[in-house]
């Protein structure tokens, strides 16, 4: 058993962000300016897209674009049980309704059958108007967004995608991130948490379609026509207008100096992590006393998580159990997601129950995420294997 605690999932930071941070705070421009345009030309290159929008988190990257789709009271969005109860909040908050949905069996991302019955029956009963659909790109693997889009077409919502976990993905050749032609109104949400596969240590980004990711950027700062770049910086004017009732969210020059050099980083970040997904997948496939994450054909996952399933009808312990016994042998792990529906807010609000989730709240009584960032070392990911395989083999019935 090794000596000292293997920590779940810290963040990868070397001298190169480090020295970045420090030109930035001897620059004299901290807040939103320079290197914030740097890094959104540079993400919206990485991706292939027409542009992008920095902001303070993902959830406000989705805030921003449901409040440019004019979503509010009255209007149902809907999404997975399955995410971080951000996704739901930001519906909240605009005073509409989430309506959630359960998941596929093999990838855990939105039902696109379940989807389309839920919208159909939101018309039916005519409470409330379909406006928008927020699919989470859970744990790294690309949603089904042929279907999903075919179904936003068909009813015409807009398509708001939690990408959090979603970067660098990509599914039949096209990056999570890239809008396309903008047939479906459209935004992407990305995260830049300390635990993502980019960290600026709080921040987020979103592309969307050229007129959605325009109004996103007025919303994202009071709704004023000129930020303070454009104000305080060379041949730039006091003058400004309040045209939105906006939020503030914007990033930092600080955050953005972080972005820039991990997203120089990112396709070695991307390596390494597909590295110890080949070696977890080697030591755990096959076992009948584990699941591997199951990936569809054309897609590339982010591998933000590698989430592991237990097969409890042969083993003697739970998932609480288990993930007791990896911390006695000094690993660190966490479960994603602990369902909506399960949560009390939205339980006891909309009247929810296990049973309208079957799917979600079966797989979530088995999931377990381990250790997978790029710090992991080739005896870290053999201590992970070790003890995973010990637990399983001490405690099989």
């Amino acid at each position: 058993m090794r000596s000292e605690f293997l920590a779940f999932s810290p963040p990868c930071i070397g001298e190169d962000e480090i020295a970045e941070v420090v030109s930035t705070l001897r620059s004299g421009w901290i807040t939103t300016g320079p290197r914030v345009r740097r890094f959104e030309e540079s993400f919206a290159e990485r991706l292939g897209a027409d542009g992008a929008l920095a902001v303070s988190s993902c959830t406000d990257a989705m805030q921003v674009a449901l409040a440019s789709l004019g979503v509010g009271p009255g209007d149902a969005v809907f999404t997975t049980t399955m995410t971080f109860s951000a996704t739901a909040h930001v519906v909240e908050h605009l005073g509409a309704v989430p309506v959630l949905v359960d998941v596929d069996s093999d990838t855990l991302n939105i039902d696109c059958n379940a989807l389309e019955a839920a919208i159909e029956a939101t018309i039916a009963d005519g409470a409330l108007t379909p406006r928008a659909m927020i699919p989470v790109h859970f744990a790294g693997h690309p949603v089904d967004m042929a279907g999903v889009l075919s179904i936003a077409e068909r009813f015409g919502l807009a398509v708001v995608e939690d990408a959090a976990h979603a970067l660098p993905a990509s599914w039949n050749n096209t990056l999570v991130g890239d809008v396309g032609d903008g047939s479906v109104e459209r935004a992407v949400a990305f995260s830049f948490y300390a635990t993502k596969n980019l960290t600026t240590g709080e921040g987020g980004m979103l592309t969307a379609t050229p007129a959605l990711l325009e109004e996103a950027r007025l919303w994202s700062l009071h709704g004023m026509s000129r930020d303070a770049w454009n104000r305080y910086g060379k041949g730039g004017s006091w003058r400004y207008d309040v045209v939105r009732p906006g939020f503030k969210c914007n990033m930092t020059d600080i955050a953005a100096a972080l972005g820039l050099v991990q997203l120089s980083r990112l396709d070695d970040f991307q390596k390494r992590r597909q590295s110890v997904v080949e070696r977890y997948n080697d030591a755990f496939f096959g076992l009948d006393l584990l699941q591997t994450p199951i990936v569809r054909p054309g897609v590339e996952p982010a591998w933000h998580l590698y989430v592991l399933r237990l097969e409890l009808d042969r083993l003697s312990i739970d998932r609480t159990r288990f993930i007791e016994e990896l911390a006695a042998r000094n690993i660190g792990s966490s479960v994603h997601f602990i369902p909506l529906h399960e949560m009390s807010f939205y339980r006891d609000k909309y009247s929810l129950s296990p049973a309208q989730f079957p799917v979600a709240s079966a797989e979530f009584e088995r999931i377990v995420s381990l250790p997978l960032h790029p710090g992991l070392t080739d005896s870290d990911v053999d201590d992970v294997i070790e003890a995973v395989l010990d637990v399983v083999g001490t405690h099989r019935r």
